[in-house]
């Protein structure tokens, strides 16, 4: 049986194959220039770094808020506390798409990550051609040599890459590739649902050294909390913030929490 996960790579690698655009040309004179993700999670604040996301929809819960303005709620990230942005911009299964990241880019001056599922060179140049500072490399959805490939090109353009791991094996390979900024994801990729402590159980694989992002079921500051204690630099939080009525305050709250050392 399929999962999610299975389900929206492979839609992505047929589209993938059917880009005809010459990507050795492109990564000759594509680059990106603005504020980097990578820095912006490293800065020693003492509190969590939080990425507030633009999330429309899940393939799971279906709509969040159908009538979103993605310039609006960046901007009330901004206010609040929040130190970058992810966009989603995969439109078949989250309705999202580059125009909404367009605008964020256009509404504040932070680093972007372009939430999407990045299958091959030329998705890894769209992103720093679009203006966002940092690219989503699934290791679940690489194959063979991909994520070395995919790593080695986003920082021949100037981005950050966020290398997204489920388990200690992939995080495991995540680090002897040399990723530099590592996300834990909290979702099953068989059910899309979230355990909010797994995160916290995988990090002991990461080196201090790497920038840590604990992704997914931060519901609340007591979640927000668990990541800090065990070492985590930043959340990355969508659905709470999208769904709350008190956007900046939520981000706020949840920026407020402070970070323990991680040996």
């Amino acid at each position: 049986m399929g999962t999610y996960l299975d389900d929206i790579v492979s839609w992505h690698r047929a589209r993938a194959s059917n880009d005809r655009r010459p990507w050795r040309e492109r990564a000759e004179t594509v680059r990106y220039e603005g504020p980097s993700m990578l820095d912006a999670l490293s800065s020693s604040t003492g509190f969590v770094k939080v990425i507030a996301e633009v999330k429309r929809r899940s393939p799971s819960k279906g709509w969040i808020d159908e009538n979103l303005d993605p310039g609006k709620l960046a901007h009330e990230y901004e206010e609040g506390g929040a130190c970058a942005i992810s966009v989603l911009t995969d439109e078949p299964h989250f309705s999202g798409a580059v125009t909404d990241l367009l605008e964020v880019r256009a509404a504040v001056n932070l680093p972007i990550l372009r939430k999407d599922f990045t299958v091959s060179a030329n998705d890894v140049l769209d992103v720093a051609e679009m203006g966002a500072s940092t690219v989503l490399l699934i290791a679940a959805a690489l194959e063979g040599d991909e994520m070395a490939r995919f790593l080695r090109l986003a920082h021949h353009c100037g981005l950050d890459a966020l290398v997204e791991v489920h388990d200690h094996d992939e995080a495991q390979r995540a680090v002897d590739l040399g990723a530099r900024l590592i996300g834990v994801n909290q979702r099953d990729l068989r059910t899309f649902e979230v355990n909010s402590r797994h995160a916290a159980s995988v990090i002991s694989s990461l080196p201090s050294s790497v920038v840590t992002v604990a992704e997914s079921g931060m519901i609340s500051t007591d979640d927000v909390k668990v990541a800090a204690s065990a070492g985590f630099d930043a959340v990355l939080v969508g659905e709470t913030f999208v769904r709350s009525s008190h956007r900046r305050e939520t981000v706020r709250a949840f920026a407020s929490i402070v970070k323990d050392p991680r040996g």
